[in-house]
């Protein structure tokens, strides 16, 4: 958009300016327009970006978010500091979310590498992702820890679709999840076979803050996925033993120091109030009673029970379309720009970041596809009358859509039972559906009132809303019309 004089106008609303950006090849002049005043821009005059993406944080394991037996105090007073959202949505595991926060759609969208079809999607490196974008805008950019999009194995992985290779300048982390060890990569290169797990949060955050440091004159983009606290669970010697949850709750306590650590560095370097940071996680906690027997997860207990997280006050754990799977708490700061104490009930997801951060960067978006997250800066700035600018959000376990949100009504579709993911579910929340349930998750968040029968208006329009999804995007039984493959191959699902 240009305003009359040809000037590029790219509204700010996530930090409250009005930015004009004429470009000039000679000169490179760049000009920030105030409500009242013109200023000379400076090296910040769109922010730099932090994105912390926790793995198996539940909804309910934080102090901000009513936990009690964890002490979060820096997350805490980040979100005193800005914006809580108690509506926010990842996906149900690891690679699926990965996948949506970096492209900004949903997973059974986005092309895969040879049209193969798995859980966790080995994302094509004809995808855009989030460090694409804000590269081409001019950020540095940096992912420091789990990846999970070139191959859900610590060695049966792709290379040439490795951070590397989608958009990010430097990478130091792993592969994939920590089920089974962690090797660590620098770059392309194996660094480390058998990392102490124990100390990857702390290693993580050190990467972080060096390239913060070493990047402060420039916009940079930090992308910080944590192996933690997805099981087999480490905490370091310093904080193993000091909460009153168990090793889970040492965990989640040393995320907080780091975290903590993290936003002290960019207050030491001056980039406190020209640094959006963003707080999330990939999908809810794991649910381990069934786990005994496992040859991974059967030592994740104590005498005080399992280590487990808290989803609380909602129903259903990792990889369940139940709220408790898939709605996930979420953070946002920015010093000055983003209102202090704020509370967003708006419904949002990961997909909204990259088209929002794009906004806020001054960066362009792909024009070629289709992006299914929104620019939600109005909700960020606490716009008066901003609502969510989502119609629906579809709730996919797999490639199954199971279920569809629309403002506060949530309707569970007819489905088999949850067979291949049992053993992480209460037996409830994994049964089959022989017809659709509605719930209002305004009043009863914890989906333990179906009122289908008293709304068959709501159920009709829902189920029209979830219809037209398995049009475009797809479902278990077919490939959504809008769904990309940029390889020859047919599509083959992989066990």
């Amino acid at each position: 958009m240009r305003d009359a004089t040809g000037f590029r106008l790219v509204k700010q609303r996530g930090l409250g300016r009005l930015v004009l950006r004429f470009t000039l090849a000679a000169c490179g002049i760049w000009s920030l327009v105030t409500a009242s005043t013109l200023v000379a821009a400076d090296v910040h005059e769109t922010p730099n970006i932090v994105v912390i993406f926790a793995d198996d944080l539940g909804y309910g394991d934080l102090g901000c978010y009513g936990q009690s037996g964890i002490r979060t105090p820096r997350l805490d007073r980040m979100a005193a500091e800005g914006m809580r959202f108690t509506n926010f949505y990842a996906q149900t595991v690891c690679g699926p979310s990965r996948a949506a926060l970096m492209t900004g759609c949903y997973p059974s969208r986005v092309a895969t590498k040879q049209n193969r079809v798995e859980i966790h999607p080995r994302l094509h490196d004809r995808e855009v992702t989030i460090a694409e974008v804000l590269k081409a805008a001019g950020y540095a950019t940096g992912c420091f820890g789990k990846w999970d999009l070139a191959g859900h194995d610590q060695r049966d992985y792709d290379v040439d679709l490795l951070p590397t290779r989608q958009g990010f300048d430097v990478f130091f982390g792993t592969p994939t999840s920590n089920d089974h060890g962690v090797r660590l990569l620098r770059q392309e290169k194996v660094v480390e076979e058998h990392a102490d797990m124990s100390t990857l949060t702390r290693r993580y955050t050190d990467e972080a803050i060096t390239f913060i440091r070493s990047h402060r004159d420039r916009p940079f983009f930090v992308y910080l996925p944590h192996s933690m606290p997805h099981v087999p669970l480490a905490a370091s010697e310093a904080f193993r033993g000091r909460s009153a949850r168990g090793l889970y709750g040492d965990v989640i306590e040393e995320l907080d120091w780091h975290t903590g650590r993290l936003l002290d560095a960019l207050q030491e370097e001056g980039l406190d109030e020209s640094t959006l940071v963003v707080f999330t996680s990939d999908n809810g906690p794991w649910l381990l009673d069934r786990l005994e027997q496992h040859p991974f997860y059967g030592n994740q207990r104590d005498a005080n029970g399992w280590h487990r997280g808290s989803a609380a006050p909602l129903r259903g754990m990792k990889t369940s379309v139940w709220e408790g799977g898939i709605r996930v708490p979420c953070i946002v700061r920015a010093p000055g720009q983003i209102p202090a104490g704020a509370v967003c009930n708006e419904l949002a997801s990961t997909m909204d970041l990259l088209p929002t951060l794009a906004r806020l960067a001054g960066a362009s978006l792909p024009n070629d596809r289709v992006i299914d997250g929104h620019d939600i800066s109005d909700l960020l700035a606490e716009k008066p009358g901003a609502t969510s600018p989502s119609e629906a959000f579809f709730y996919y376990q797999d490639r199954r859509l199971c279920a569809v949100r629309a403002g506060n009504w949530k309707l569970h579709l007819p489905r088999p039972a949850n067979e291949s993911w049992a053993i992480f579910s209460l037996p409830q929340d994994g049964a089959a559906l022989e017809r659709p349930v509605l719930f209002n998750l305004d009043t009863d968040a914890g989906e333990a009132r179906d009122v289908a029968g008293a709304h068959p208006d709501i159920v009709a329009r829902l189920t029209a809303l979830a219809e037209q999804a398995r049009l475009d995007i797809g479902d278990a039984d077919r490939r959504g019309r809008g769904a990309r493959s940029f390889d020859a191959t047919p599509p083959h699902r992989l066990p």
